[in-house]
């Protein structure tokens, strides 16, 4: 059932060099703007480049030479601000930082706009990102929130009720608790009938699997929900069995339909709409190199965060190494570079 919503990366890795099918959008991913002559100051100083702005994701490439790109989804964001950088096309100029973490890495990202007093890079990623922040409800599980006001389900926009089940009961506990399921065009929402902030908000992008299993209670509808997610195993009663077989068949097919168009809630539009990423996207072609298969790739080392290092450390001698390197910072082992490498 999760198949294709569970491959979703976009808007939660850093990558670096994709493919041309990996910069192509995704389904409900789209493109929100489109800026040129952006230069990618940290990782390709000198080069310039474009920066495409999705609802998931911000991409750079190399103008001349596209597959040198990066991928920095917005799950992956810890701030955003603006700074002074060294720009070897613009000199000494305010520029856009980029923190983010992605697999227990910290990677920091600085992009410069070429285009002279023009605050557009620094508008449109910020807005969107703060965008894709303020609606975390579409697309994350969410227990004990503020989802019920005066018994009804606090719609999000885009989101429509398609059915209301009264008498749901919430296996979590050995009485169970009475309750009341919502279901949606974006997500299943359960709240206790005597407590409204007992409650749980399942997005469709979250489910794993979907079916009828037997309990001590007897028939239940079982969720499982992502890994992603925290992997958490819901069940639900309901009567009679016609009832929750009807149930079933309500989401699953609601289910399917978001898994074609998934509706991810980032809602922000420009003035001026760019041409769609297909058009934008420039064809990679092969080089004329044989490429070794077992050689490891180091182009994400220069995106690494550093704090604002302006020196390097000093050198000691590394008995590990039986060489001279530089002094590690604090809480840095050779043993967890050697993993970040591997």
């Amino acid at each position: 059932m999760a198949a294709a919503l569970d491959a979703l990366w976009e808007d939660r890795d850093v990558r670096f060099d994709i493919t041309a099918q990996q910069m192509k959008t995704r389904p409900g991913e789209v493109l929100i703007d489109c800026l040129d002559s952006i230069e990618d100051t940290k990782g390709n100083n000198g080069e310039r480049g474009r920066l495409l702005v999705t609802n998931l994701r911000i991409i750079w490439h190399s103008s001349a030479l596209p597959r040198v790109n990066l991928s920095v989804g917005y799950n992956t964001i810890i701030n955003i601000t603006t700074r002074t950088a060294n720009s070897k096309l613009r000199g000494h100029t305010e520029a856009l930082y980029i923190l983010t973490k992605s697999n227990n890495t910290r990677f920091e990202f600085i992009f410069t706009n070429l285009v002279l007093g023009s605050p557009r890079l620094f508008t449109s990623v910020i807005a969107v990102h703060r965008a894709y922040e303020t609606s975390k409800m579409y697309r994350d599980l969410k227990l004990r929130a503020a989802l019920i006001q005066n018994k009804q389900l606090r719609l999000l926009p885009q989101e429509q009720v398609y059915d209301k089940i009264n008498g749901v009961w919430n296996l979590s506990s050995d009485q169970g608790n009475l309750g009341t399921f919502f279901i949606t065009n974006v997500r299943i929402v359960w709240h206790a009938n005597m407590n409204e902030s007992f409650n749980v908000s399942i997005p469709y992008l979250q489910i794993w699997s979907i079916r009828i299993r037997d309990s001590k209670f007897g028939l239940a509808l079982v969720i499982e929900s992502s890994r992603q997610s925290g992997g958490y195993v819901l069940g639900f009663k309901i009567d009679p069995v016609e009832k929750l077989q009807d149930a079933l068949k309500e989401i699953n097919s609601l289910h399917k339909v978001y898994s074609t168009n998934p509706i991810f809630g980032v809602d922000y539009e420009m003035e001026e709409k760019p041409q769609p990423l297909e058009e934008l996207t420039v064809e990679q072609l092969p080089d004329d190199v044989e490429i070794e298969p077992d050689e490891q790739t180091d182009a994400f080392t220069a995106y690494f965060a550093d704090g604002h290092k302006q020196q390097d450390r000093e050198a000691v001698f590394s008995d590990e190494l039986g060489l001279a390197i530089e002094k590690l910072k604090d809480g840095f082992t050779l043993q967890g570079l050697w993993e970040v490498i591997g």
